[in-house]
């Protein structure tokens, strides 16, 4: 045995188990407000400080802190033992708006790993475990995890990139949005484009719910508008957009989408398909973003596309020319890439 190599790996083991259980701490401490403390603070804070501002236990927020400065999410000064926050780290864990909400993705983080059990079981017997069945946090964290992308991208960048797509949002468009989750997507949407109509669909009755509760605080019901189904069955049409976020991939007949999307299209309409970014294979995707995907795809995206009809599970890193196969098989005919981000790839698709 290479004793350097079982310390680098041992190394590499050490800081995931430090990085799993920040997860909880990364999420106690937004929820009590401890770094929003730090970072409106115009000087480093005792412990006490913190404790004293946030109305929480001072032992409790000095473990916290240590843990915190550990790992690098806080700093701390040794000589005065106080703790602040740089710019950057408030940037990412105090901005639920920014383009990085690190809490949000922790959260998911925690909600999936409330199914272990079952995917344990779901291991050994094959079958599926479908989104519905999730903890409440899976749904609320996968909106703010995604959220921010598509504040920063969406209307500024992506709409754009597509061919035409633009002009006919301004001047009036129907817009399907299918798997349309918290309806993150169709609000900001709505909200950029006030002469189309937005109609976005979810088989998970509880996300359909709550999107239509944010298009009503954002008064926006009326051209944003939210009903229960699949995406091989939402109704209304034609569309001059449909999209995808995030969901093709879970998909167990992403086929039967992509032909219903299809029938579903103008005969000028366009189809713009947001899916994690990937590579074109496995090695391509060993790296840290291809690892945060194969471990979500492991607990949410397969399970779910094996608890549907359809035989497919195209996992979250699915890749490029899986998807340019799936949308050919469906009938379509023009497919590009059009934008990415670190986390997401754009591609364009037309009849």
């Amino acid at each position: 045995m290479d004793n350097d190599k079982l310390m680098e790996f041992l190394g590499r083991f050490v800081g995931d188990v430090g990085a799993t259980m920040a997860a909880g701490n990364v999420v106690v401490g937004e929820q009590l407000g401890l770094y929003r403390a730090l970072a409106e603070s115009d000087k480093p804070l005792q412990p006490a400080d913190v404790a004293e501002r946030t109305g929480t236990d001072a032992r409790y927020v000095e473990e916290w802190l240590r843990g915190q400065a550990a790992g690098g999410y806080v700093e701390y000064d040794a000589d005065a033992g106080a703790y602040s926050m740089t710019e950057e780290q408030a940037f990412v864990l105090t901005n639920p708006d920014g383009a990085v909400n690190a809490p949000g993705a922790f959260q998911l983080a925690l909600g999936s790993l409330r199914a272990l059990p079952r995917i344990v079981e779901a291991f050994r017997s094959g079958e599926g475990v479908g989104w519905h069945e999730h903890a409440q946090e899976v749904f609320v964290g996968c909106q703010r995890f995604f959220r921010p992308g598509y504040i920063a991208h969406l209307v500024s960048e992506w709409l754009p990139a597509l061919d035409g797509a633009e002009a006919k949002l301004a001047a009036g468009a129907r817009v399907a949005d299918v798997g349309c989750g918290h309806g993150a997507s169709s609000v900001l949407m709505a909200d950029a484009y006030p002469a189309s109509t937005f109609a976005g669909s979810d088989y998970h009755a509880g996300s359909i719910r709550s999107a239509n509760s944010r298009a009503a605080e954002a008064g926006l019901s009326e051209r944003a508008s939210f009903t229960v189904g699949s995406a091989q069955d939402f109704t209304g049409g034609p569309y001059d957009l449909v999209t995808t976020f995030d969901c093709l991939h879970d998909m167990g007949d992403p086929l039967g989408a992509a032909r219903h999307i299809r029938d579903s299209l103008a005969s000028d309409g366009t189809w713009m398909v947001v899916e994690p970014f990937a590579g074109d294979s496995v090695a391509a995707n060993l790296n840290p973003v291809g690892r945060v995907y194969y471990s979500f795809s492991t607990f949410l995206c397969v399970p779910n596309a094996l608890s549907k009809d359809g035989g497919y599970s195209l996992g979250a890193q699915a890749g490029e020319p899986a998807i340019r196969q799936l949308v050919t098989d469906a009938g379509f005919t023009r497919f590009r890439r059009v934008a990415e981000t670190p986390f997401n790839i754009v591609y364009e698709v037309r009849p």
